[in-house]
């Protein structure tokens, strides 16, 4: 569509994106890419595009990703059933095996891989890499499912000082040498504390919150903490939504300036949110 611009179009749109690339030069983004976001391999290339976009023009982007779908599949082309406790992924010592085979190995540099070839400079990690996701054991009925209990964040600083992008897969560990599945959105809620980022962007495969959860076009732009409890109580913010809520109000805790939730499916969805004035999805505000 683009290429249908004219020249003076073109040179418009840059224009237009101006204050917003000054506004974001040098500040930390983080944008947590999410398993069932990723399943389309051309879009995936395109928000690969994007990112190392930001990453030119000066934006610290920090990637951390999930991987759920292809957890699911290679545990089935191993002849293992995926179990799930209230969304949570019920994880076995042959499950983290897998789950780190799969998100630390084949995912994290696939979406390295990529941004190497859009051009960009990345380096994978994962959060066992400098002891970076610190966690325990949150249920023992669930395995080896971590809740987080500390974030050493330098490895990911030193990467950002280094002009890298740094791209976090969510398995961490414990001091007895114990690998954990963590929730990719708390582990992206907790870093972007960490690091105190401008924006936290949780790109998803819904447009955000809405007020009417069967209606599009009730999406609901920002809120803030106190507005997003108040829907809790009124049932707006439902299922699968609140832990994506919960881990908002925990980064905006940890001193992010705004969290956004967006449809990582719509293209170019993040350059919509970072250097637009209508930006995408819904921005989740701390309290004036």
């Amino acid at each position: 569509m683009y290429n249908n611009f004219s020249n003076a179009e073109r040179a418009e749109v840059l224009v237009q994106a101006l204050p917003y690339i000054k506004k974001y030069n040098g500040q930390i983004v983080v944008i947590k890419y999410g398993g069932n976001a990723m399943i389309n391999e051309s879009l995936k290339e395109q928000v690969m595009e994007d990112i190392v976009l930001l990453w030119l023009i000066g934006v610290k982007v920090v990637l951390v990703h999930g991987g759920g779908p292809e957890i699911s599949e290679t545990m089935d082309k191993l002849g293992k059933k995926p179990e799930f406790v209230g969304g949570l992924r019920v994880t076995d010592k042959e499950t983290i095996d897998i789950v780190q085979m799969v998100l630390a190995g084949k995912v994290n540099k696939t979406l390295v891989n990529l941004l190497e070839m859009k051009s960009g400079k990345a380096m994978g990690i994962s959060g066992m890499d400098g002891r970076l996701i610190e966690a325990k054991m949150k249920d023992v009925k669930l395995g080896y499912v971590g809740e987080i209990t500390k974030i050493n964040i330098s490895p990911v600083t030193d990467l950002l000082e280094m002009g890298y992008i740094p791209v976090v897969s969510t398995v961490g560990c414990d001091r007895q040498g114990n690998a954990y599945n963590i929730n990719g959105d708390t582990a992206a809620a907790y870093i972007a504390g960490a690091l105190k980022a401008e924006n936290l962007i949780m790109m998803t495969d819904v447009s955000g919150i809405l007020k009417d959860k069967d209606d599009p076009e009730s999406l609901i732009p920002q809120v803030t903490v106190s507005e997003a409890k108040a829907l809790y109580e009124e049932g707006v913010i439902s299922g699968g939504m609140i832990p994506k809520v919960d881990c908002c109000i925990e980064a905006i805790s940890k001193g992010v300036k705004k969290v956004i939730i967006m449809d990582g499916t719509v293209p170019h969805s993040i350059l919509m949110e970072i250097l637009t004035d209508e930006g995408a999805g819904t921005m989740v505000i701390g309290d004036k």
